[in-house]
């Protein structure tokens, strides 16, 4: 027999609520009156980079339209556990944050033991103890995972005891310990959700790890659990950082430093450790980098020509940058880039490079740089409905021509004899790729639904959607089930794009602009050696944005190409080693026969003769955003209208119109030109005829057979008036009315 409570709770009821509180995010408890939002996200997939900074992020609850200055501000104690760069502009800034590269983030961990432990170091139960002796000045109050645990007459002793603990390895190494002399507390933490980081111990401002240490981890004698175990390093959380001083480097610390960072660049995210040189660039500048190099196009996994996403940007070419960071390849960034290493000029060329705009290479285009690959995945239920009926798919329907031959229809080109497309063919707006049909009577049981004749089903095809003149391939085609046991058809679509007048790139320095004119090589400039740029920037784009992170990401990679190494550029790096010196990189630039300053003699392409002044020019990595002309572009002469309204619809993938704004009216008004206004607004719009009693002033109706206009209120048609007015203004009107609120309408004559 089944237990009782099998009989009130639905089987499913627990699960069901389950998925729907992860797959919205909204954690919904009547009982305890808890509603959160956004509790779980669905990863982005559109870049490996952009998953793994989707991995790191924190999103707090506060409101995000209230305009408070206080929780968005950059707190002094979030050094090192949350990246200072990475956050979203608008009104989730600084509210959207993300963990810095050596966070870590606790889990609990089990109190009972750390209680007996803290009670055999001495801490004392408040019920054995007078007020005298609570309150005694010597006695500090222990305070464990916020619940008072009792008093300690030795606090410096017993936090000093916890440490030393802890750094041999005898209890967990996320416990933290942290004396408050003015509240005369000890606070002993072990709960889940606190972010530490780890720090070098130094003792009397002398690091404990030594050369030999660092030697026996290169060689893989030694891992960094080992460090923690032998006390060398330890985790430290935001309280317990309060009470240490910690030194960036080595070298400046001093006999009370009591700790000493890792390496300074850690103290930035994922996204902000793949800017070379970030502390040369205006501040601002990193956090547009952080927000766009998760738009970049790139691989996303090893696995990424065997998933079935429903929407999936790949690169063709991506390359590693040549001037790289520690950061790039801690996080293996190298393995799966999301760009290329372009030859950049920085002149002014052909009035198209306005605005941040970029001059291309036609030939450079050619050879696969930018070229993209766009995947849409598109799926077909094959239902079941209840009089045990389903749809089913039928090889396409021949059709006569005019000489009489049968034939495929044009649309249906692309099918195989089992009505799915077949793989590797070309597809084209319009076309069927599944040939559906479903029964017309759904309802009526059927009682041998295998002998349903042909008549009884009614065609409802599945056909591509995409951008006009867009060709499309069909990639893949998976025969599969979902959730509800339906069988189910997936079909991905591969369309290679190159790029075009119109399309976005970025640096990786938030110099962003889209692609101005596309220019033939043989009018392109080139070099002494004969060396022509990929693309060409326009030096306004350096002054207001001080973005010098990018000249040196130049210098960096020409001297890269030249030496056939990587040069660094991580983060605070050159007092370290950790970064190369502008000083050494000119130095390989000139021991190569170039100029220190990354300058070089060019000629023009159009007629032959040296350019008036040395150009710029070197290799720097630029992105490819996802944001590209054939995926916005739309216009529109006529097409389809609301049924409520009678206005065109809203949105490219409904054909809809193009809005005329409030800032557009105020441009037509001012420029007197009230007649377009009027032809915008409502003669391309909503326009229509209506009948009005010029008596009464409301709206009056029009009899089609008798060929008669009458006023419904004055019961008659001898003061009718015809205008035309739009039909929301109508709409209006009569729902006012609908409300008993009469507007009248007062003619007069024009």
């Amino acid at each position: 027999m089944l237990p009782r409570f099998f009989m009130v709770i639905r089987p499913d009821m627990l699960s069901q609520g389950l998925e729907h509180a992860i797959s919205s995010g909204n954690w919904t408890v009547k009982r305890f009156r808890m509603e959160r939002k956004g509790v779980t996200q669905v990863v982005s997939r559109l870049s490996f980079i952009a998953a793994l900074g989707h991995m790191t992020r924190i999103s707090s609850q506060f409101e995000k339209t209230r305009k408070v200055s206080g929780p968005r501000a950059l707190q002094p104690s979030q050094w090192g556990m949350l990246c200072p760069c990475d956050t979203p502009e608008g009104e989730a800034c600084g509210l959207t944050k993300n963990l810095a590269l050596m966070t870590h983030v606790t889990t609990d961990e089990e109190e009972g033991p750390l209680i007996n432990l803290c009670t055999t170091l001495g801490v004392e139960d408040l019920s054995m103890l007078t007020g005298d002796e609570i309150n005694s000045t010597k006695a500090y109050m222990v305070i464990f995972n916020g619940l008072m645990l009792g008093v300690h007459r030795r606090p410096n002793w017993f936090a000093n005891t916890l440490r030393l603990l802890r750094r041999c390895g005898k209890i967990g190494e996320f416990v933290s310990i942290f004396t408050n002399p003015k509240q005369r507390c000890v606070y002993v933490a072990s709960d889940g959700g606190r972010v530490c980081r780890p720090l070098v111990i130094a003792d009397q401002g002398i690091s404990r790890v030594k050369e030999h240490h660092m030697k026996e981890l290169k060689d893989g004698f030694r891992t960094f659990d080992d460090f923690l175990r032998e006390g060398l390093v330890e985790y430290l959380d935001v309280n317990e950082e309060n009470n240490t001083l910690i030194a960036l480097y080595e070298s400046e610390a001093t006999s009370r430093t009591t700790h000493i960072e890792i390496e300074p660049f850690t103290i930035l995210g994922v996204c902000a450790g793949l800017i070379p040189f970030p502390h040369h660039n205006q501040s601002p500048r990193n956090t547009y980098q952080c927000a766009m190099g998760k738009q970049a196009m790139g691989n996303i996994a090893y696995n990424q020509l065997c998933r079935m996403d429903t929407l999936l940007y790949l690169l063709v070419y991506p390359q590693r940058p040549l001037l790289t960071t520690r950061s790039i390849e801690l996080v293996k960034y190298d393995k799966l880039g999301a760009g290329q290493n372009a030859t950049v000029a920085v002149m002014s060329y052909s009035g198209y490079d306005i605005e941040d705009a970029i001059v291309m290479n036609k030939s450079s285009l050619d050879r696969g740089f930018g070229r993209c690959i766009v995947m849409k995945k598109a799926s077909a239920p094959i239902k079941k409905y209840a009089n045990r009926t389903s749809d089913r798919i039928v090889a396409p329907r021949l059709i006569a021509d005019k000489e009489g031959c049968l034939r495929v229809p044009d649309r249906a080109q692309i099918l195989d004899y089992d009505g799915i497309g077949g793989v590797g063919e070309i597809i084209r707006p319009g076309d069927i790729y599944i040939n559906k049909e479903s029964p017309i009577n759904t309802r009526d049981t059927v009682p041998n639904p295998m002998a349903i004749p042909d008549s009884a089903y009614k065609p409802t095809p599945m056909t591509y959607k995409g951008p006009p003149g867009e060709c499309a391939i069909v990639d893949k085609v998976l025969l599969t089930s979902n959730d509800e046991q339906q069988f189910m058809i997936k079909v991905l679509f591969r369309h290679t794009r190159r790029p075009e007048i119109g399309d976005k790139f970025s640096s990786r320095h938030g110099q962003k602009g889209v692609c101005g004119t596309i220019v033939q090589q043989e009018d392109f400039p080139f070099s002494e050696r004969g060396i022509c740029p990929d693309l060409i920037m326009n030096p306004h784009g350096f002054p207001s944005r001080m973005t010098i992170g990018k000249m040196i990401e130049l210098l960096g990679g020409k001297a890269g190409v030249l030496s056939g190494k990587f040069h660094y550029g991580s983060a605070f790096g050159e007092p370290s080693g950790h970064a190369d010196t502008v000083e050494a990189i000119s130095a390989t630039l000139v021991k190569h026969g170039f100029s220190y300053c990354g300058k070089d003699f060019l000629y023009s392409g159009i007629t032959g003769n040296p350019l008036q002044s040395y150009i710029f020019m070197g290799p720097i990595y630029y992105q490819k955003l996802k944001h590209m002309v054939l995926d916005k572009m739309h216009a529109r002469a006529s097409g389809p209208r609301m049924v409520l309204t009678r206005q065109p619809t809203e949105g490219r993938s409904r054909e809809g119109g193009l809005r005329l704004g409030e800032m557009e009216r105020d441009c037509l008004i001012a420029h007197g030109s009230s007649m377009l206004l009027l032809e915008r607004l409502m003669i391309s719009s909503d326009q229509f005829v209506v009948q009005v009693c010029t008596k009464c002033g409301l709206l009056g109706h029009h009899n089609h057979k008798l060929r008669m206009s009458f006023c419904s209120t004055c019961r008659n048609g001898e003061n009718i008036a015809t205008m035309k007015l739009p039909y929301a203004c109508k709409l209006l009107f009569q729902e006012l009315q609908s409300m008993n609120i009469v507007p009248k309408l007062d003619l007069a004559e024009a």
